[in-house]
This record gives structure tokens, C-alpha cells and sequence, in this order.
């Protein structure tokens, strides 16, 4: 059987301990940076608020901001690319991100 043990819920609140619960992840490629791996499956789950907790977990646990993923982007870099991000990149940059400049932008 494939697919989430739990159904989607819409509007249900975080708790603290399962937003932290990400900071336990592993990517499943040895590859791929562990701190971009954490914060884009973050950013990918969470609602712009609770985003912003966990980041705030993330860095008081020493993690990587600007860890960068294999096309040596960092999370500032996707999220600023999509339109209705604002949210997520202002949580960002508040607690320290960089967007790297690339050549060509």
C-alpha cells in the first residue's frame, strides 16, 4: 500500500513537537545535503506560520540556512520562485537567509 498513513487536514495547528519533528529527517539519497533536504520537505508541508516556527527550530539546533542542493541553489532560491511564497521567504530572510546571485538572473 502506498501513500500517506493519515489523510490530508486542512487547517489543523502544528504542535510544536511535530513541527520539530522535521529537524529528524534523512534524505535517502547520502548525496543530497541534509539541511536543504530538511528545510524543502518543510517547506513543502507547511503552512507559511508554522514554517516560520520550525525555521527558528532549525537554526537555534545550529542547522544551515543557506545549505545548498545540488544545483548549488539554496531554499531562498526555490521558494523566491514561486509566486504566492512571500510568507515563507519573509520567514527567511528574517532569521538570516541569503538568495545566492547567479550569473544570468
Amino acid at each position: 500500500m502506498s501513500g500517506p498513513d493519515k489523510p490530508k487536514v486542512i487547517g489543523e495547528e502544528w504542535s510544536d513537537e511535530r513541527v520539530k519533528s522535521f529537524l529528524d529527517l534523512s534524505p535517502w539519497d547520502k548525496n543530497l545535503n541534509p539541511d536543504h533536504f530538511v528545510l524543502t520537505r518543510a517547506y513543502e508541508s507547511m503552512r507559511a506560520g508554522d514554517f516560520e516556527r520550525f525555521i527558528a527550530f532549525f537554526v537555534g539546533a545550529g542547522r544551515d540556512l543557506n545549505a545548498e542542493d545540488e544545483r548549488g541553489e539554496t531554499i531562498l532560491d526555490r521558494v523566491s520562485q514561486h509566486g504566492r511564497s512571500g510568507d515563507y521567504a519573509q520567514a527567511l530572510e528574517k532569521a538570516g537567509a541569503k538568495q545566492k546571485a547567479t550569473a544570468g538572473n
